[in-house]
């Protein structure tokens, strides 16, 4: 009888270690789709503003400050990343708020598309870096747990880094 109930505590035992193990699996799967994601967001936000930046829509300053800024973000290493994309949030800013800008653009043939579609972007990399930091905050948080810590169920994965940047939209794009 002692055998059997050893046996079971066992059995159970392993069950449970290995329904962790394929959760924190899991959760790697998805803070990987999660970061994939952002950088397509991200991509995607550099890639609208080199266009808007070529649209011969704006004045050259506006042009240049835009498409340096766009393609530091696109060059920069990743320690040199989030303050890059950061860099492209702020001149997005200074250049979206300028007194009647949205209304200049509009009134340019495919100023209103394209400025639909940087709204759209820019409101993309805002969700996308949110959701990738709330998988890494529950990815952390389990393999912070002791069992996973013990039997290092987290393999040789590296500790998930939360992406920080300044995704401020413009005040005239904010979606909140």
């Amino acid at each position: 009888m002692i055998v059997l109930i050893a046996g079971l505590v066992v059995v159970l035992t392993a069950v449970y270690i290995s329904w962790r193990a394929g959760r924190l699996d899991r959760m790697h799967i998805r803070l990987e789709l999660a970061r994939e994601a952002l950088d397509a967001a991200l991509m995607r936000r550099r890639a609208v503003v080199l266009e808007l930046a070529g649209s011969r829509l704006l004045d050259p300053a506006t042009s240049l400050v835009l498409a340096a800024a766009a393609h530091e973000a696109r060059m920069a290493g990743p320690e040199d990343r989030e303050h890059a994309e950061s860099d492209l949030s702020g001149a997005l800013r200074a250049v979206v708020d300028q007194e009647r800008f949205t209304e200049k653009l509009s009134e340019s043939p495919g100023g209103q598309a394209l400025l639909e579609e940087l709204g759209a972007a820019v409101a993309k990399v805002v969700y996308s870096r949110r959701f990738y930091n709330s998988a890494v905050g529950v990815t952390r948080t389990a393999q912070r747990r002791w069992l996973a810590r013990v039997l290092r169920l987290a393999g040789h994965t590296e500790y998930p880094q939360f992406f920080e940047i300044d995704d401020n939209p413009p005040a005239t794009m904010a979606t909140e």
